[in-house]
């Protein structure tokens, strides 16, 4: 079976990049560009992961996340390095599943992603 991808950043060159890379691998790809557009995308669709950057404008990451179901995993894209103690209060909600920090090895984030969809 097909795993779908939600892949979410405001930087058109990391969804294009992301998007091929998975394509290539089999997965579908659904992009949005913000955390209102992730939230209003997942109305019709549910993907297997979503790949979120962690800072994006508009409606903060962390105030959309309790809103996503908790049955769907998140891996966070981050610009900024996450500290320790930050990851620890990120993963308590539950479905954050892992942190890559950008700029990202493609065959890294694709290994995350097969090991995170078992497939």
């Amino acid at each position: 079976m097909v795993k779908t991808i939600m892949v979410v950043d405001d930087e058109p060159d990391n969804v294009t990049t992301v998007k091929t890379v998975l394509e290539k691998n089999g997965y579908k790809v659904v992009s949005a560009v913000n955390a209102d557009d992730c939230l209003e995308k997942l109305k019709t669709v549910t993907p297997d992961l979503i790949l979120m950057d962690i800072m994006m404008p508009g409606t903060p990451v962390r105030d959309a996340i309790p809103k996503i179901d908790k049955k769907i995993k998140i891996t966070y894209l981050s610009v900024v390095r996450v500290g320790e103690a930050e990851k620890e209060d990120l993963l308590k909600a539950g479905n954050i599943v892992d942190f890559i920090q950008k700029p990202f090895d493609i065959n890294d984030l694709l290994k995350s992603v097969k090991k995170i969809t078992g497939n």
